[in-house]
C-alpha cells in the first residue's frame, strides 16, 4: 500500500473518531467523514455507501453504551423505528435518480430555522428539565416528521441526525441523552436496510469502510460517556454550535 494511501486512511479515522462523537451527541459527523473518504479519490456515489457502514457500527455501539447508562427508552422504539424505516427505505430507493442538490436546500433551511429556534426558543427543540416526554398518540404527526427524516437519511447521512433530534426532542419531548438514544436507534435499523441497498449496488469501498467503521466506534464511545454525564445546557449548546457549523458546511459545499 502506498505511504500516500495509508496517510490519507489515519486522516480518515481520525475524522471517523470525530463525527462517531459527535453523532452521538449531536449530529452531522457525515459531513467529515463523507469529504475525507472523497479525499481518498472515492466518487461521492461510492463514498455515499462507503460510509454507511461505519453509520450502522457507530449506531450500534452507541445504542449499546446509552442502553448500559439507562438513557434508552426502549418503549419508544417500535413507534420511533417504523416509520422512520419506511421513509429510509424509499430515500435509498430513490438515491440513484434524484441529484443531492435537490435535498441539500431543504436541509439547509432546515438547519438554519433549526439555529434559529435553538437561539431564540430553546423549548421548542429540547424539554424543559423534569419535562416527560409526549406519546405519538397525542401528538401523530410526529410520525410523518420521522418519516421525513427517514426519507433524508435513506438518500443521504449528512444531517439527519439534527432532524430525528428535531421531532424527538421538539414533538415528543424527550431530553437530549434520550433523543439520542433513540437516534441512534433509528440509524442502526435502517442503515442496515441502506447499506444492503448500496452494497446490492456495488457501492462500497470495503478497505475505508472498515477503517471508518472502527473508528466511529471508538468515538461513539468517548461519546456516549460525555452525554450522559454532561448538563442539559452543554449538550444543548454543542447540538447548537454542531447544527451551524453544518449549515455552514453545507452552504460553502453549494457553491
Amino acid at each position: 500500500m502506498e505511504p500516500e494511501r495509508i496517510a490519507l486512511l489515519g486522516l480518515l479515522a481520525l475524522a471517523g473518531v470525530a463525527a462517531g462523537f459527535i453523532n452521538v451527541v449531536a449530529g452531522g459527523g457525515s459531513l467529515l467523514t463523507l469529504p475525507a473518504l472523497m479525499l481518498l479519490g472515492l466518487p461521492a456515489g461510492l463514498a455515499n455507501g462507503t460510509n454507511r457502514l461505519a453509520i450502522v457500527t457507530q449506531s450500534v455501539a452507541g445504542v449499546i453504551a446509552y442502553r448500559r447508562a439507562g438513557r434508552l427508552p426502549s418503549e419508544a422504539m417500535a413507534p420511533v423505528l417504523v416509520p422512520t424505516v419506511l421513509g429510509a427505505g424509499c430515500g435509498a430507493a430513490v438515491a440513484a435518480y434524484v441529484p443531492d442538490a435537490i435535498l441539500e436546500p431543504v436541509l439547509l433551511g432546515t438547519l438554519v430555522l433549526m439555529a434559529l429556534v435553538m437561539l431564540v426558543r430553546p423549548s421548542l427543540l429540547t424539554p424543559a428539565e423534569g419535562d416527560g416526554p409526549v406519546s405519538w398518540r397525542e401528538r401523530p404527526w410526529a410520525l410523518a416528521g420521522l418519516f421525513g427524516a427517514g426519507l433524508y437519511g435513506g438518500f443521504i447521512q449528512a444531517g439527519v441526525g439534527f432532524v430525528l433530534l428535531a421531532v424527538l426532542g421538539g414533538v415528543l419531548r424527550y431530553d437530549l441523552a434520550r433523543a439520542n438514544a433513540l437516534k441512534l436507534v433509528c440509524t442502526a435499523l435502517y442503515g442496515v436496510v441502506v447499506l444492503a441497498i448500496f452494497v446490492a449496488a456495488g457501492q462500497v469501498e470495503w478497505v475505508a469502510a472498515s477503517v471508518l467503521a472502527v473508528a466511529t466506534v471508538v468515538g461513539s464511545q468517548l461519546g456516549v460517556r460525555f452525554a450522559v454525564k454532561a448538563s442539559p445546557k452543554v449538550l444543548n449548546a454543542i447540538v447548537f454550535v454542531a447544527v451551524v457549523a453544518s449549515a455552514i458546511a453545507i452552504a460553502l459545499r453549494g457553491r
